[in-house]
């Protein structure tokens, strides 16, 4: 399986990649929405605040995840949210997911990423190293619909303490809908 960051000139792909998967899964308006998201996350975040890895499988883009900064006020360490996340209705099933992420979370740890943060099933996500937190771990940057589904991962080799200060995520996720 090849991974790759390259975006460039793919972006109308990409963003059709997690269209269609979220509206397979979640109906029109979840995929529009979606959409919408990884058009302005690719199109409006800066390279430095955001990691986007695909995967490809007979020449077209059957997996993409997207990182994004997120900033504590008071906290010096390094935090990143992983989503959204999507592989092609087809190519769920195999694996594909579960290794992308793996593969992502290995690249931030090289590039000196201290956590990552998510929002969502925890059964699927415990899989590839994360775990449960409450917002006295990390506050979100909007209020939770489902708590239970708020995750993070350490990827030094320190436990994960609390986060402080308020959050600032990037613009593209800064509208409670994601949250």
């Amino acid at each position: 399986m090849q991974f790759s960051t390259d975006t460039q000139g793919r972006e109308a792909a990409i963003i059709e990649l997690f269209r269609a998967t979220f509206t397979a899964s979640e109906g029109e308006e979840e995929g529009a929405l979606i959409g919408d998201l990884v058009r302005n996350l690719l199109a409006s975040t800066a390279e430095r605040d955001r990691f986007v890895f695909v995967t490809e499988g007979d020449g077209a883009i059957i997996g993409g995840i997207i990182f994004s900064r997120l900033s504590y006020a008071q906290d010096h360490r390094t935090v990143f949210v992983l989503g959204p996340v999507a592989v092609a209705t087809d190519q769920q099933g195999k694996g594909i997911g579960q290794r992308l992420l793996s593969h992502g979370l290995a690249r931030l740890r090289s590039a000196g990423v201290d956590i990552v943060l998510t929002y969502g099933d925890p059964t699927y996500y415990e899989k590839v190293g994360f775990r449960p937190i409450s917002e006295a771990d990390a506050t979100a940057p909007f209020k939770l619909s489902q708590p239970e589904g708020w995750l993070a991962q350490s990827l030094t080799d320190r436990s994960l303490t609390p986060l402080k200060g308020p959050p600032r995520c990037v613009d593209a996720l800064n509208d409670p809908v994601f949250w």
